[in-house]
């Protein structure tokens, strides 16, 4: 197991950020994670010992959310999502931790840059009808980025958040898309020997912040404005994203 005292000083909250973002803010803000533990340890470790947290977070946020999803948005997104998971598996052994780094960072850094220039468009666009091809390409990159690095609620988000659905029904369809895919990631994370004893006593250390993150959660999304909590953590995730590319880049050149 992991037992260095820096680790879990930066895990905690990470921890607690993540139900809080599954719990309330559609998962995206939990994209964090993985890249912000990736700078102490190997990333494939960091999603190993996520991946049971987030199954624990995943069936409180079900409870939270029962009977409040979009089910079309689901059924054209989850095919996709085993897809993206087999490709991940597939190519899970060709990935040097140095070349996972650059990648983790990268898809940080286009989700935070996609976010800003959203906001600085400030263009009010209609809702969009569902789209099949859209749908399960969005929910195919979801299922390969969700099981390298547990960062799929942003590609998640750019075809959910076009819809124009209420933030109640956003965050249950993601909470329903992410429980199918976290559960789904358990059998080749156990297939490719990430389910060891050691990061599994780590995710049990953890594991009591998961019930916590997600009552904070849901209480922020009924009495708080999400604005500022956006743009504080996805500044951090630019800054953490940026120190991965380079560091990725540096490694492999």
């Amino acid at each position: 197991m992991v037992d260095s005292f820096w680790f879990f000083l930066l895990a905690v909250p990470l921890v607690l950020l993540t139900g809080i973002s599954k719990g309330g803010f559609a998962n995206g803000l939990g994209s964090i994670t993985v890249p912000m533990m990736a700078v102490l340890i190997d990333p494939r470790q960091a999603a190993a010992i996520m991946l049971p947290i987030l199954c624990a977070m995943d069936l409180l946020a079900l409870w939270q959310y029962r009977r409040q999803w979009d089910a079309t948005s689901l059924k054209i997104m989850i095919p996709g999502a085993l897809i993206g998971i087999g490709i991940g598996t597939l190519t899970f052994h060709l990935m040097s931790v140095d070349m996972l780094r650059l990648i983790v960072g990268v898809m940080a850094l286009y989700f935070v840059l996609n976010f800003w220039f959203g906001k600085l468009r400030k263009i009010e666009l209609e809702a969009k009808d569902h789209n099949v091809a859209k749908g399960g390409f969005f929910g195919m990159l979801a299922g390969f980025v969700s099981f390298v690095a547990h960062a799929g609620g942003p590609p998640v988000a750019l075809y959910l958040l076009p819809l124009k659905m209420n933030k109640t029904l956003l965050v249950g369809t993601s909470v329903v898309f992410f429980t199918v895919v976290n559960y789904t990631k358990m059998i080749p994370y156990a297939w490719l020997g990430q389910l060891s004893v050691g990061n599994l006593t780590t995710s049990l250390i953890l594991l009591p912040l998961a019930p916590l993150g997600i009552w904070i959660g849901a209480w922020l999304h009924h009495h708080a404005s999400d604005r500022m909590f956006y743009i504080f953590f996805y500044g951090v995730l630019f800054l953490v994203g940026l120190k991965l590319t380079v560091e990725g880049l540096a490694a492999l050149l």
